[in-house]
């Protein structure tokens, strides 16, 4: 029983011709299958199925002498209405998938099985016979089916859709000659430019053509005018300047003389259906035998990869197939249409050039224009024309644009071993099949752009909250390492630079295999740190493969020298270390201030080359990197000199007061101090007596940190030699005056403290140009404990005075600097007002408490972070415990 979609016999018809070949089990035989074909259909006139049936023949021979490995034999048959194709081989043991049985065709990305799917999807009809010896596939290809008279035809449209035209449709008919200058201007040219035929006559038709495709104007319109055939568009300079859209048709012929020149057709871009050649497409059979002949799944097969490199690798396979050549390489070009990225390539060391990028306008030859098709005989003659092929041993290639709404996609090329394989007439096939898959080519690449650049975006987001999230030096260098391995490259080394008089220093090294870090280290340990040169980008460094070429090298000529002795464990340690950084390896420069602090180093294996988009995004990693480590080195250096200054002028400690609870909250303004201008202390001065204090200096930074030292030091000292408050206050103005240009206005309020047995507290306080200090009552009043007097640092003669204040069991007694007072929020103020309505809240709290309390007021009276000192004492006189 015959199984769906596959046949066993063909139905019958009459044969006219046959021809038949057998190809021994070598790789060669593959090619000259598909010239056999390809010559024989050729011969019987049947070039509307050349490239289906050649693409069908090329996988089925090498399903039999490259997978199989036996001999094939070829027939061709040819009958009135198509040609059968069979393919023979002496392995008939090998299972075949059958459509129709639920047996999988499996990937039409694999070698072996990819023939049968490509038979569906392309002949008319196929089978598979078998015998004891040999199994053979066969394939038949129908000729299209057209009406006779008619190429395309359209519906019948009203009148008012029609395109509008002038009076009299003009078509320009223009003659070039050999070397490019116009020999026939007729009557519609001249009336569509506005040039008399003598003016042009003997001209360079470049001297009023506008070529947009291609950069200088004279290069690809003469390349254009030598090709047999070309239609398209472009523009030509009226007579009055302006430029005039036209679609042309070229034909290249020659008189009978045999001198060649070529005719153009012009008409105006909007009435390009007048010459526009209509394509060619079959007529759709609605038999049950119909195929598909959507042009792209004709050249490309049917279904589709849906990735964009499963759709570049079957390109370059059809196409190398196609003009039977022995290599094929497909390239994109990059936005700005400068340069062209390996994409995919068959018959060529791929894992060598992939992601390597060659410039557009490339090469000597005749044709050095990538955005041109071109031709070269033999590439020997014109060494570096196309420089993917150097080493490669092709001669001859055929190149084509793709390009897409007229800008330059990407370059389809096919190559041969042999010269002059190629002509202009392989040329301008191969541009057909181009323009069948550029625009999927295109869309395939901007959606992965897209993905890329989706993923780039999250990337440095992440990036750059990792790295915001930490000052810490050997954080910022782990981090940096971590994000770019295995995400941007394989392996990566940190280098960094202390100061302009030193040398780059190994500070961190990664690679994906941990057990390949220690061998990199040491490697890269060996050899001279790359340049710290400040240009933007990254740049080849081919240092550590050359050394890990050589140390490798010696390894295996040691281990020889040894004979028979056992392997050392060195050998394995250094050949893998040499694999690992054997490919492509960068170098960034991580600037910050003008400045190269350091170096970030990317590698990849061997044959591995970056892609671009990673290095744009490992150079966007860079600087965001490089700010970071050097904010993470100025604060490192910051934090240990302000520590190491700043520890001398806190107080060592609060002692313990008997029957008085203290509590005391500063904060300084600014990033990494721990002292600024407000100040407070509060220390023993003799038995039973404690002084304290809370001031706050004239601005704010190291010069009041200054004056808050020698404030705190003096009311100590003053204080134990028995000085009362008043006399304190005045020496201690007579010292900062002192101070000459350094002095700073200085607000303090000081006072001393007696416990009593009773419960209560005495103070005896001095408020010398101070917030007044605040007294908290049981019953929730709240009033000044002390008068305003003149401030410090201003006057030479002070007359101070000290005032009593009790502190009953349960009473408050608040002092605060002005950064507490003064928090603002636009025109608003906190004040002394605002101040005493949070302290009547604070009754029955600890000191604690109520200090907490009134900084969490003052955090939330505004919501940028305070830009002025703060400090907030309190002292609390607890209520006895009832037994």
């Amino acid at each position: 029983m015959a199984e769906p979609g596959v046949e066993t016999r063909t139905r019958s018809s009459v044969i006219t011709a046959r021809a038949a070949a057998s190809f021994d089990p070598v790789g060669r035989s593959v090619a000259t299958a598909r010239a056999f074909v390809r010559d024989t259909l050729q011969g019987w006139g049947y070039s509307d199925v050349v490239d289906d049936a050649v693409v069908l023949t090329s996988e089925l021979v090498t399903n039999a002498v490259i997978h199989a490995g036996t001999s094939a034999d070829v027939l061709c048959l040819r009958t009135e209405d198509g040609v059968r194709v069979e393919v023979a081989d002496r392995y008939p043991e090998r299972e075949v998938p059958i459509q129709g049985t639920g047996q999988s065709f499996g990937s039409p990305d694999r070698e072996n099985g990819r023939g049968l799917l490509l038979c569906a999807a392309l002949a008319s009809r196929w089978g598979v016979e078998y015998t004891p010896t040999y199994k053979q596939v066969w394939f038949q290809l129908d000729l299209p089916q057209r009406q006779v008279g008619t190429r395309s035809a359209g519906p019948v449209l009203p009148t008012s859709l029609l395109p509008v035209a002038d009076e009299r449709v003009r078509v320009a008919v223009v003659q070039i000659d050999r070397g490019g200058t116009v020999v026939n201007w007729n009557e519609d040219a001249e009336h569509l430019f506005g040039y008399a035929a003598e003016q042009v006559t003997g001209k360079p038709l470049t001297d009023i053509a506008a070529w947009p495709h291609t950069p200088g104007i004279g290069t690809g319109i003469v390349e254009a005018l030598q090709l047999s055939r070309w239609e398209g568009s472009y523009g030509i300079r009226g007579a009055d300047g302006r430029v005039i859209p036209v679609y042309a048709s070229h034909l290249r012929v020659r008189d009978t003389h045999g001198e060649p020149s070529t005719v153009c057709l012009l008409v105006r871009d909007d009435e390009r259906a007048v010459i526009q050649t209509p394509l060619r497409t079959p007529v759709t059979d609605t038999g049950s035998e119909s195929r598909s002949t959507d042009p792209f799944e004709v050249f490309i097969g049917s279904p589709a990869p849906d990735d964009l490199d499963g759709l570049l690798q079957r390109t370059v396979e059809r196409a190398r197939d196609m003009l039977d050549g022995d290599s094929a390489f497909l390239l994109l070009a990059t936005d700005d249409e400068t340069e062209l990225e390996v994409r995919a390539s068959t018959g060529l060391p791929s894992a060598r050039q992939r992601f390597a990028r060659v410039p557009v306008e490339a090469g000597t030859g005749r044709y050095s224009s990538a955005r041109m098709p071109a031709v070269h005989d033999d590439l020997t003659a014109v060494p570096g024309a196309v420089p993917l092929l150097n080493d490669t041993g092709m001669r001859s290639v055929v190149t084509v644009p793709l390009k897409v709404e007229g800008r330059l996609t990407g370059s389809l090329g096919v190559a041969a071993e042999g010269a002059a394989r190629y002509s202009n007439e392989e040329a301008l096939r191969l541009q057909f099949a181009a323009d069948r898959i550029a625009l999927a080519v295109e869309s395939a690449r901007l959606g992965e752009l897209e993905r890329l650049r989706r993923g780039s975006l999250s990337f440095l987001v992440e990036a750059s909250d990792l790295l915001a999230g930490t000052l810490d030096r050997d954080q910022t260098l782990a981090l940096m390492a971590q994000m770019t391995v295995p995400t941007l490259a394989t392996w990566c080394a940190v280098y960094t630079i202390a100061d302009q008089s030193s040398d780059p220093y190994l500070s961190y090294v990664l690679h994906e295999d941990e057990d390949r870090i220690d061998g990199l280290k040491a490697l890269l340990s060996k050899i001279d740190p790359p340049d710290p040169v400040p240009a933007p980008g990254a740049r080849i460094w081919t240092a550590p493969a050359d050394a890990a070429h050589q140390a490798a090298l010696r390894t295996s000529m040691r281990q020889l020298g040894r004979g028979s002795s056992p392997v050392s464990s060195g050998i394995g340690t250094t050949l893998a270390t040499a694999a690992a950084v054997g490919g492509e390896t960068v170098v960034l420069p991580l600037v910050a201030r003008n400045r190269v602090i350091g170096m970030l180093t990317l590698g990849k294996p061997s044959d591995d080359h970056f892609r671009q988009e990673i290095l744009e995004l490992a150079e966007d990693l860079s600087r965001r990197a490089a700010l970071a480590l050097d904010n993470a080195r100025l604060y490192s250096e910051r934090t240990a000199i302000s520590q190491a200054l700043q520890r001398s002028l806190l107080p060592p400690g609060l002692p313990q007061v008997p029957g008085v609870e203290v509590e005391v909250i500063y904060r300084a303004a600014g990033e990494g101090n721990e002292v600024g201008g407000d100040f407070y202390d509060l220390f023993p001065i003799r038995d039973g007596a404690y002084g304290f204090a809370i001031g706050d200096v004239c601005g704010t930074g190291p010069e009041a940190a200054a004056v808050t030292g020698l404030a705190r030091h003096a009311l100590r000292l003053l204080a134990r030699e028995g000085f009362g408050g008043p006399a304190v206050l005045e020496r201690l103005n007579a010292a900062i005056l002192d101070e000459g240009a350094r002095s700073r206005f200085l607000t303090l309020l000081y006072g001393e403290l007696w416990p009593q047995e009773d419960g209560s507290a005495v103070l005896k306080v001095v408020c010398a140009g101070h917030p007044l200090p605040l007294r908290l009552r049981q019953d929730g009043t709240v009033e000044p404990a002390a008068e305003p007097q003149p401030l410090l640092g201003v006057m030479e003669d002070l007359e101070l005075y000290e005032q009593m204040v009790t502190l009953d069991p349960g009473d408050v007694l608040l002092c605060v600097t002005d950064g507490v007072t003064e928090r603002r929020e636009g025109t608003r103020m906190l004040g002394d007002d605002g101040l005493a309505d949070v302290l009547t809240t604070c009754t029955g709290l600890t000191a604690g408490a109520v200090a907490s309390r009134v900084l969490r007021a003052v955090e939330r009276f505004a919501a940028e972070p305070a830009s002025d000192d703060m400090a907030i004492l309190a002292m609390r006189v607890p209520e006895p415990h009832n037994s």
